[in-house]
């Protein structure tokens, strides 16, 4: 995800970094090229007594826009959603140490465990969203008791969730916890498990692919037919003004792509390896443990991964 420091407005007409000009820097220059053709064809086109009018695609832009409108607002609803469940995350994990925290000491090893396995929870949940091994942060998070149960698991987060309930459960049954506080340790150890469901869900419900399938189509076909309605009153200009259209909804196209898998590795998805990050830090912190590791701050590009 991208950090961006206040910028001059026409500095930040020239940024390169987390603009999805790279990704459709191909798709453009074939719109080029059919721009290119059509001027080249032009006294032939003319002569064939057919005009393409520019009426039909003032229409098909409009509604075109309205749905990649939709399109846009939908999926940022999921990057906006996912964002809110990993804020969700770390609130939780401090408010459950926090609150035994006020019953245990920082030296407890209870405690203390229950912190790496907050902290082991981010890291699991991180890249199971993100398809990625989790083994070398488990290892180095996860009691030595604990590994080969996580690690074996096909449901790493799950499990690890389970385990916090267990250890909480244990702590009750030696009397260290009343009754009221392990009812209301409960309450944060769900909405840690509402994070975990609300990020499968966005993970696993992908907009409805017919839905996108006929946007991309009709945005490919509007941007190839374009410039043969330009040209026959643009001329040369018909390829500025047909490039300059067709980045607008091609860009828009792509972005909502971006933004609609929001626990990605791109320039615009979650940094949620940051937010694991911070977590780790608070875990360790609460429990009076140091040195913590280094935060994970922009780079010279103002960008978190």
């Amino acid at each position: 995800m991208i950090i961006r420091q206040p910028q001059h407005w026409f500095i930040r007409l020239f940024d390169w970094h987390g603009s999805v000009l790279s990704k459709i820097a191909f798709r453009l220059s074939l719109n080029v090229v059919m721009s290119v053709i059509a001027v080249l064809v032009l006294p032939w086109y003319q002569t064939l007594n057919i005009k393409l009018t520019t009426a039909p695609f003032s229409l098909l832009g409009v509604a075109i826009a309205i749905f990649l409108g939709f399109r846009n607002n939908a999926s940022y609803a999921r990057f906006l959603e996912a964002r809110l469940l990993w804020g969700t995350l770390l609130i939780n994990s401090r408010i459950l140490l926090r609150q035994l925290r006020s019953v245990l000491t920082a030296e407890d090893p209870a405690l203390i465990r229950i912190a790496g396995l907050l902290s082991a929870y981010a890291y699991a949940l991180k890249h199971q969203l993100r398809n990625t091994d989790a083994s070398a942060d488990l290892q180095r998070l996860l009691p030595v008791d604990a590994r080969d149960a996580v690690l074996a698991s096909p449901f790493r987060a799950n499990r690890i969730l389970l385990l916090i309930g267990e250890e909480i459960g244990a702590l009750r049954r030696r009397g260290q916890i009343s009754d009221m506080l392990f009812e209301t340790l409960d309450a944060p150890l769900r909405k840690l498990e509402t994070v975990l469901g609300g990020c499968e869900r966005i993970d696993n419900t992908p907009i409805p692919f017919a839905y996108t399938l006929i946007l991309h189509r009709t945005v490919y076909l509007f941007c190839t037919l374009l410039p043969f309605s330009l040209v026959t009153e643009l001329h040369l200009m018909t390829i500025l003004v047909s490039v300059f259209i067709s980045y607008t909804f091609l860009s828009l196209e792509s972005l909502a792509e971006e933004l609609e898998t929001p626990f990605g590795t791109a320039s615009n998805h979650l940094p949620l390896d940051a937010i694991s990050r911070t977590i780790e830090r608070h875990m360790l912190e609460m429990t009076d443990q140091s040195p913590l590791p280094a935060a994970l701050t922009p780079d010279a590009q103002f960008r978190l991964t």
